[in-house]
């Protein structure tokens, strides 16, 4: 692992500390009056996404963590593992529903994700801003009731249920902005 000084953090580097593996998210060098500078940063856990704020020295060395961003092909489900294939070496690795955490609400047959790892161990994800699902359910459309705005929950084909505009059907194809999980518009 290398060291790194906390004069040199950035936003989105990665830090294996004694708590456990982080992720900056903001930092701020601060030269006090009087008294050594310090930095103070915001931190997410890797691992469950718990925000945490932290002070270092100036110049402290912290053990950066490499993390390894490596596209997989999603394949099948197994029971309730997910079932991806490497892109590079075309081995498949099994991963749980857990280690994907809210990705796998996008996930679907033949898409591709870029799975973040730490060693062997899974500890993130990277979706596209959107994706494009099916709707599997929802309540068809009543003629003649268009309120501007209203909503209606509908059932995806990956079991996700988001609110969705009153001419919905079942079989739209509709767009979803993984961020936030909204209705984006019909595809």
């Amino acid at each position: 692992m290398s060291a790194v000084s906390t004069n040199d953090l950035k936003r989105g580097m990665s830090l294996n500390l004694s708590d456990g593996l982080f992720q900056v998210v903001d930092f701020q060098h601060v030269k006090p009056g009087k008294g050594g500078a310090f930095v103070r940063t915001t931190l997410r856990n890797m691992r469950n996404g718990a925000q945490m704020d932290r002070t270092f020295r100036a110049d402290e060395k912290l053990e950066q963590a490499i993390i390894d961003k490596r596209e997989m092909q999603y394949l099948y489900r197994d029971g309730e593992d997910y079932v991806f294939m490497d892109n590079e070496n075309y081995e498949q690795l099994n991963v749980m529903p857990t280690s994907l955490a809210h990705a796998a609400n996008y996930i679907v047959d033949g898409s591709t994700v870029v799975l973040q790892m730490y060693g062997d161990e899974i500890v993130g994800s990277d979706l596209p801003a959107s994706v494009e699902l099916n709707v599997a359910n929802t309540e068809p459309g009543v003629q003649g009731d268009r309120v501007s705005g209203a909503r209606k929950p509908a059932t995806l084909e990956t079991g996700l249920v988001l609110q969705v505009p009153l001419f919905v059907n079942p079989g739209d194809r509709i767009k979803v902005d993984t961020r936030s999980g909204e209705y984006l518009t019909r595809a």
